[in-house]
């Protein structure tokens, strides 16, 4: 079966550190894939708050979830820390990606690669407008 591959970002210049809870734990007492979307969801609001911006007012705009992929490395178990690496790009007409490197800082493991396609949403009318300007130059650099 072919598996998603995500490559690393030259640079990641956001990054937040947050705990695995136990209830962040399934069945198999790991972290859970839908714990990880959860962790990453609290990452990429970090991210937006370093600029000022939020998921309903990204520089004028709201955002919406488009697409996301992960490629899972390692286990994450309770009580560890888990560094979050945030970058943004490949800004498009109406949207951009952020990418993140998750890792364990205690033994340095990378624990999975998570790729977010971002829209700008009007939320009111239902539609998808324009990238603005400032989070264009986010994204190119």
């Amino acid at each position: 079966m072919p598996r998603v591959k995500l490559e690393a970002r030259p640079a990641y210049p956001f990054t937040v550190e947050m705990t695995v809870r136990t209830t962040d734990l399934n069945y198999g007492g790991h972290l859970g894939n839908d714990r990880l979307l959860s962790l990453v969801h609290e990452a990429r609001v970090a991210f937006l708050a370093k600029h000022g911006w939020s998921e309903l007012d990204c520089a004028g705009v709201s955002l919406i979830l488009g697409d996301t992929a992960v490629v899972y490395r390692a286990e994450a178990f309770a009580g560890e820390i888990l560094r979050f690496e945030v970058a943004a790009g490949e800004a498009s007409r109406s949207g951009f990606r952020l990418f993140y490197r998750i890792s364990r800082p205690a033994d340095e493991q990378l624990i999975a690669m998570v790729e977010n396609g971002m829209a700008c949403f009007d939320y009111e009318d239902r539609r998808v407008v324009a990238l603005p300007e400032v989070v264009d130059a986010i994204c190119s650099g």
